[in-house]
């Protein structure tokens, strides 16, 4: 590839990688209240911290310092996290024919494989050179800032006597929304969210802190899986 291609590839690119920072600078807000969220559950700096390297998923991170600060058991908070992360490895699942990571790529597409970045990365069905780039632009420029906004709300937070007294505790279900609310585009998305909901009102008054919200994504996996076993099912059999 000569010198003009390369820059006509760059061109090309350029506003895969302009909306890849606008997800970035979007999803770094949610960071900045998780951060504080975070400490006011309970977490310290290092924490919370470590929850925003190394877990790296925004439902799963709201959902166990949610659990925590509402006084549920490690168990359970760890049990609802993992349940909620799971989706990312159905994605790297759609996702490893189209990137073809080898070595540590793979590592570090494993980290970055998230909705934001699967989801830019399939919007370039016919173009696999722009799906990479995508993908690699997207889950960077979420990670970073991401980070960087969770670091930032930690220590805002941690400067505070009492975080409590911000009614932090009410920005979680709010968290909750916000990720949640562009995943329902659909009438049956909008169903399987108000039944999961229903059923952790329902069991507040029987179980433990945190189970609830546990039971709740439990319900929701399954139907999930049911979802896509029948999809499969039915294209299969179209195709045939």
């Amino acid at each position: 590839m000569n010198i003009d291609d390369t820059a006509a590839n760059d061109m090309n690119m350029r506003p895969t990688t302009v909306k890849a920072l606008g997800v970035g600078v979007a999803t770094g807000a949610y960071g900045l209240s998780f951060g504080a969220i975070s400490i006011a559950s309970g977490l310290d700096v290092w924490q919370t911290q470590a929850l925003s390297l190394l877990m790296f998923t925004g439902a799963s991170q709201f959902a166990l310092v949610g659990v925590l600060g509402a006084g549920g058991g490690i168990v359970a908070a760890v049990a609802t996290a993992v349940l909620l992360g799971a989706r990312n490895s159905l994605y790297a699942l759609s996702l490893a024919p189209r990137l073809r990571l080898h070595g540590f790529a793979k590592f570090a597409g494993a980290q970055l494989t998230i909705d934001e970045s699967t989801a830019m990365a399939l919007s370039h069905p016919d173009d696999p050179q722009r799906a990479r780039h995508a993908f690699w632009a997207t889950g960077l420029s979420v990670f970073v800032l991401w980070n960087i906004g969770t670091l930032a709300g930690a220590l805002g937070a941690s400067l505070i006597d009492d975080p409590g007294t911000l009614g932090l505790d009410a920005a979680i279900p709010a968290g909750f929304i916000a990720l949640l609310w562009p995943r329902l585009n659909s009438r049956s998305m909008w169903a399987l969210a108000l039944v999961s909901a229903s059923l952790a009102i329902a069991l507040v008054p029987f179980l433990q802190p945190g189970l609830p919200v546990l039971a709740a994504a439990l319900v929701a996996v399954a139907a999930d899986r049911i979802v896509a076993r029948k999809s499969r099912s039915s294209s299969q059999g179209g195709t045939s």
